[in-house]
């Protein structure tokens, strides 16, 4: 007589390649966590506004975006009066030509006579001539003569410093300047 074997009651009737099936079937904890999982995703991909979703991803990143700009805001436009009393700031003016000589001599030349780019010493301007145009030009630059937009790669304040020796240049008379280009802009005195 032989023993049942009770392994052998739990193998299923079909095979494949010659091997046997073996039932074993999942805990019930698990099938439980799993049918739970599946209400849980039904429940959450149906109900509109649901609260364990949150705001939404355009709500965050547009307040994300609005943070960012609380925190590092564009820079804005100076006026033309603070840019005319930074003009007798000597430590400014300083500032702004050693950044001239360093980035800007290579187009208008140390003195601002103009090689490439014009002549910043006379009354003539392609982009505006006074102070608040002049630091507009040097922010957003005029990409398609070939000067960059400084804005973007110089701190405001240099920005600014370098707005205002260009506008202290003016009437400084360098030898052989470049011809005058743009309008006439004629400063007031």
């Amino acid at each position: 007589m032989t023993t049942p074997n009770p392994e052998q009651d739990r193998l299923l009737d079909h095979s494949y390649d010659g091997i046997q099936e073996f039932d074993n079937p999942l805990p019930r904890w698990w099938v439980w966590i799993f049918w739970a999982c599946i209400a849980f995703a039904a429940v959450y991909g149906l109900v509109p506004n649901n609260p364990l979703r949150g705001p939404g991803r355009m709500v965050e990143y547009n307040a994300a975006l609005a943070e960012a700009a609380r925190l590092h805001p564009p820079e804005a436009e100076m006026s033309e009066a603070a840019l005319l009393a930074l003009t007798s700031d000597a430590k400014t003016v300083a500032a702004g030509k050693q950044l001239f000589v360093t980035t800007c001599a290579a187009c208008h030349r140390p003195d601002g006579g103009g090689l490439i780019g014009p002549n910043l010493t006379d009354d003539y301007w392609l982009h505006g001539g006074t102070i608040a145009e002049i630091h507009h030009t040097i922010v957003n630059g005029v990409l398609d003569k070939g000067m960059p937009n400084w804005g973007k790669m110089l701190k405001p304040e240099q920005v600014t410093a370098a707005a205002v020796y260009v506008w202290s240049l003016h009437g400084t008379n360098p030898p052989n300047p470049k011809e005058p280009q743009g309008v006439l802009v004629p400063r007031e005195k």
